[in-house]
């Protein structure tokens, strides 16, 4: 068989030959969108695209229908781009969430949303990628639908890859009214997503996805009345696609040096680095980090002190991650991602790192000395994992903070540190820097954090006077509060900023505050900046609003040299930390709870395969979601509660329970001594388990048992919860979610500017 993308190893094409045979020849053959048409051409959307596929009675079948429910209940939480596999032989298969068509026709219903609330206005956008299947076609595609509605798409120079926080920085101080970016951040490989960035830079919240997501439902109306619907597509060097921009920004890097010189990259930073006397590795992991970041180092001279790996651009991932055998042994192509934190169980039971194996460090660091520090970034160059080559003889220290590792061979272990205990030091390492530049104390500080994240940065913080806003997962959450801030800044500067968390605490942040650390314990942060950042027309920001692993490698790299100084290890750092701040919740932990195979490659096994899973991940959601509604709205004691989660789990005590709340996407059980949370994909069939405590062997066995757990509803939950409070749960949970979301929002319509003031004269 011979592909038009050629595989590189023999894994990848074990994935392409299992690609290829699952693919039905109706689909091989249904190129409906050929965008090797470079002039412009129509889509005729038609009514028997919409309806599925019947060799006899509908061959031109797509089952459009069924991929737009998928896709809306997606948009609905839209936790991080509307997402999923794709056919990456065949990226028109519409048998898949993510495909040419679906793309086609969001690019089309968000045109028409944003023509609907601009009129006539010029309007520009960005778009990029990283370097997952299919990507440069996508967005391609995107661009020339963008431009056939008149809207004026910056890309980066030869349309090539830059980071997701490159163009949500773009999209901020440019003033434009959003971007396109396509990624699926530390996904496997087969999947891919449209991050929707909003004219902030910011990831749509679900009320803004589901405007395009209606649009959509309108066009299908418009084909049901009329027959059929059109869809016109640029030429593909249509002047409305435009290069001119970004290469004059060097696709954004002038721009981003100056914000890093007033943030991350003060020259108290830069020094230190510069004295760094072994290298840094930075694992590039796909590749796609390196031609923005090395950019990046070297404008800031400070790119002779890192040393890489993985430069070139594959979108297989270079094999990382990427097994031909199952956790169960089943021998077939299984992919574990490329979270480097990711810890599965081999077969006899035992623990152990499946990306971080996969990826041969006992040979490529073999050269390397004690206290190499290697940073691991994804391909979209969000997410940061810190590890560092230590001595053997540490690991009875590494087991009493609880930090895993990984042999590398007789004399030396790579210890890898969770986002939870890297991001504690990085944020006290930034404090203390500020505290010697005399700035700390110039201003409230605070920090804003995800609830499942560290109980560790809840402790740090209030031992040094900065106050914390907990939020529910995803960065989007963390922008939302970012500009309820700035709203109350600007309206009122001279007045206390109040804002009510996700547990419905007010939390007074005092006047004019700075945000000195955002982040989430999946490895995404951002330091918040000491004035002001400014967009090109005069919008104003306490902080960017993506993560960006550039910031957080500058701030790691710092401290990385200043401990090398004193010969001091990372981990004997976390140590002291833990000691300085008394932090008593020293360990963290999550449990995956995956209910199928991702990497099936016959979608309607997959598909089936994941809605059983989404049944168990709904059931074990409800179960903890009910009690916490219930106890919201003064429905069961906290007495009751406890009964029933103790004749549920009869290994696990529930004495010390302090309460059960929803947290916007999860339940968050609070004891005295650690929490529990609970928190069903809102994308996938997945349940993840957080917890963390002063014991980590108890917190493990609490998330493991209840984060496995079936739902199933005892006697004692039927005694006290009333069926109809189950069944609206989470009717309830999204309203009260919504509660959250609005209040005191910064609900500032985007003006657009007069570009001819703004990006042309930059």
């Amino acid at each position: 068989m011979t592909y038009s993308i050629k595989p590189s190893t023999d894994l990848e094409k074990e994935l392409f030959d299992a690609v290829d045979s699952k693919t039905p020849d109706y689909v091989k053959q249904n190129n409906l969108l050929d965008l090797d048409e470079k002039g412009e051409f129509v889509f005729t959307l038609k009514k028997e695209h919409l309806l599925p596929y019947d060799e006899k009675n509908n061959p031109e079948g797509l089952n459009l229908y069924e991929w737009l429910d998928s896709y809306a209940k997606e948009a609905e939480v839209s936790t991080a781009g509307i997402r999923g596999p794709q056919n990456i032989l065949y990226p028109y298969d519409t048998r898949f969430p993510i495909n040419m068509i679906g793309i086609m026709l969001a690019t089309e219903a968000k045109s028409l949303v944003a023509k609907d609330l601009y009129n006539d206005a010029q309007l520009v956008k960005l778009a990029g990628s990283e370097v997952r299947y299919n990507s440069k076609l996508f967005l391609e595609l995107i661009a020339r639908i963008q431009a056939a509605h008149g809207i004026k798409t910056l890309v980066p120079v030869d349309r090539k890859t830059i980071p997701i926080w490159m163009a949500s920085f773009l999209a901020f101080k440019l003033d434009l009214l959003g971007g396109e970016y396509i990624t699926s951040s530390h996904g496997i490989s087969v999947k891919n997503a449209t991050k929707d960035l909003n004219s902030q830079g910011s990831q749509y919240l679900p009320e803004e996805s589901m405007q395009f997501v209606n649009k959509i439902k309108w066009i299908f109306e418009q084909v049901e009345k009329n027959g059929r619907y059109l869809i016109k597509l640029s030429d593909d060097d249509c002047s409305l696609i435009d290069q001119s921009v970004m290469r004059k920004l060097d696709d954004g890097v002038s721009l981003y040096k100056d914000y890093l010189l007033d943030g991350v990259a003060k020259d108290a930073n830069l020094s230190l680095i510069k004295q760094l006397k072994q290298k840094i590795v930075i694992e590039n992991v796909g590749g796609s980090a390196y031609r923005t970041l090395s950019r990046i180092l070297k404008v800031l001279d400070i790119d002779s002190n890192f040393d890489w790996l993985n430069i070139e651009e594959d979108p297989f991932f270079h094999s990382i991650g990427k097994y031909d055998v199952a956790p169960n042994g089943e021998k077939t192509f299984y992919d574990y991602s490329v979270d480097a934190t990711v810890i599965s169980k081999d077969q006899n039971g035992n623990p152990w790192f499946p990306v971080i194996k996969s990826m041969n460090y006992e040979q490529k660091l073999k050269d390397y000395p004690i206290s190499t520090v290697v940073l691991i970034t994804d391909p979209d160059h969000d997410r940061l994992t810190v590890t560092q080559v230590e001595s053997v003889d540490k690991m009875g220290l590494l087991k009493e903070l609880g930090i895993d590792y990984v042999q590398l061979d007789d004399d030396r272990i790579l210890t890898v540190f969770t986002a939870n205990q890297s991001f504690l030091m990085i944020m006290n390492f930034w404090t203390e820097q500020l505290k010697k530049e005399n700035l700390f104390d110039k201003h409230p500080r605070f920090i804003i954090k995800t609830t499942a994240s560290a109980r560790s940065w809840d402790e740090w913080a209030k031992k040094n006077n900065v106050n914390v806003v907990n939020v529910p997962v995803g960065f989007k959450e963390i922008a939302n509060i970012m500009k309820k801030v700035e709203k109350q800044i600007l309206d009122n500067p001279q007045k206390d900023v109040v804002i009510t968390d996700i547990f419905n605490k007010d939390v007074n942040l005092g006047v004019n505050p700075k945000l000195i650390f955002a982040g989430e314990e999946s490895g995404g942060m951002i330091i918040g900046s000491e004035t002001l950042i400014e967009s090109l027309a005069g919008r104003k920001a306490i902080a960017m609003r993506e993560k960006s692993a550039t910031e957080a490698i500058i701030v790691a790299s710092a401290l990385v040299s200043y401990l090398a100084q004193s010969g001091k290890s990372l981990s004997e750092y976390l140590n002291s930390v833990f000691a300085d701040n008394d932090i008593i919740s020293k360990f963290d932990i999550r449990e995956d709870i995956s209910y199928y195979n991702e990497s099936e490659p016959d979608i309607e096994k997959l598909k089936n395969d994941k809605k059983a899973g989404e049944a168990k991940r709904t059931k074990n959601d409800l179960f903890y979601l009910t009690l916490a509604v219930a106890r919201a709205e003064n429905r069961l004691s906290l007495a009751q509660i406890k009964e029933i989660l103790a004749s549920t789990f009869e290994k696990l005590s529930f004495d010390n329970l302090v309460d059960v709340k929803f947290v916007g996407d999860g339940t968050f059980l609070e004891f005295s001594d650690k929490f529990i949370e609970i928190r069903p994909s809102g994308t996938d069939a997945k349940t993840k388990a957080y917890g963390a405590g002063a014991d980590k062997s108890d917190i493990k066995e609490f998330a493991k048992i209840m984060g496995n757990y079936s739902g199933d509803l005892n006697d004692i939950y039927k005694k006290y919860v009333d069926m109809k409070t189950y069944e609206t749960a989470k009717t309830d949970s999204l309203e009260a979610y919504a509660v959250f979301t609005d209040k005191d929002a910064n609900d500032a319509p985007f003006v657009v500017p007069d570009y001819s003031k703004t990006i042309d004269a930059v």
